[in-house]
Formats: C-alpha cells, structure tokens, sequence
C-alpha cells in the first residue's frame, strides 16, 4: 500500500478511504421574505427551522424557501439567531422564571437579542413560531414572561395596552378561582 492509502499514527495504521478526500460541499438555501428579499445561508444552519427542514427534505432540489410570513426586518434577525446558535447552541431556559432581569435567565447574547421593541418581539415570537425554531420560541416568550412577571394584572394591561372587558363583580370572579395565581 502506499503512504495514500495507509498512514502511521500513534503506532496504529490507517486505511483511508476516497471519501475522506473528498471536500463536504455546502449546500446554500435561499429564504425569501414577505418582501421577496433572498437571504442566503447555510443549509445546516437553517436546519435549526422545523418548517425548513421539512420543506428542504420534501423537495432537495428547491434551494428557495419563501417565507411569506416573515418580514425582511424579522428574517434578518432570525437568521443572526441561528448563526449564533449554530455554533453557541443554546441553553434550556428554566421555568418559572427565576428573575425579571433576562441577565440572570440566559446568556448574554441572547439577552442582548431579545433587547428590542415590543412590536419586534412580537414579530420575533410569531416568526419563530412559523418558522418552528424552539429555541427561539422559548426565548421571546420568556422575555415577555419576563415583563410581566410581579406585575399586577392593571401594570400588565397598560404594559400591553390591554382594554379590561371584566365587569367588577367578573373579575372579582375571576380573582377567587386563581387566588392560587397572586400568592408568592
């Protein structure tokens, strides 16, 4: 055999194979937002997205996913997600949540991430949701959690402009059967 085929390492031979060789090709995909606007990545980084996968292994020749769902803005976002994480996979966020201060609940980075406006957050929550990205479910939802944890349900109303449709005597109701809800 020739030293091609065979290599001597830590005293044990190796047989090598073609395969080892040959250069993995990577497989870019192409998401198209609401907007048509093509953002292209890495297939085993968009792998992150249940609806993705499931889309890419329906048809492997279709290298376009439209997403018209999913706004360029949120996409864009999306997409840094799963690049961080695709390297920096992301932790089990504990529930309840320990604290309000999404700095205590999950790393840096992420806290850093879901640091944005309501109304992106809100995209953020329908988009991962779409797309099925868990991990980043898991995340915006906790930070809204996070908003609201130790808010009395009048702070949560304001905090999200939410019209209270109760009358006195249904949310005095309401209060009784979850009682269980206000004690800490």
């Amino acid at each position: 055999m020739s030293d091609e085929s065979m290599s001597k390492a830590s005293g044990k031979e190796e047989i090598k194979s073609l395969e080892d060789d040959e250069e993995e090709v990577t497989v870019t995909l192409t998401l198209k937002s609401q907007e048509n606007e093509p953002f292209n990545i890495e297939k085993n980084i968009v792998m992150m997205s249940e609806l993705v996968k499931t889309m890419w292994e329906g048809d492997k020749e279709e290298l376009v996913i439209p997403l018209p769902h999913v706004k360029s803005s949120i996409l864009k976002k999306v997409i840094d997600f799963m690049k961080y994480h695709h390297t920096n996979p992301p932790k089990d966020i504990e529930k309840p949540l320990k604290s309000a201060n999404m700095h205590e609940v999950v790393s840096e980075w992420d806290a850093n991430f879901v640091e944005v406006d309501q109304e992106t957050l809100f995209e953020l929550i329908l988009a991962a949701n779409y797309m099925d990205i868990k991990a980043l479910l898991d995340l915006t939802c906790a930070k809204v959690a996070s908003m609201i944890k130790g808010k009395s349900p009048e702070e949560v109303r304001k905090r999200f402009n939410i019209q209270n449709d109760f009358t006195p005597e249904e949310e005095e109701a309401v209060r009784a059967e979850n009682k269980w809800a206000e004690e800490t």
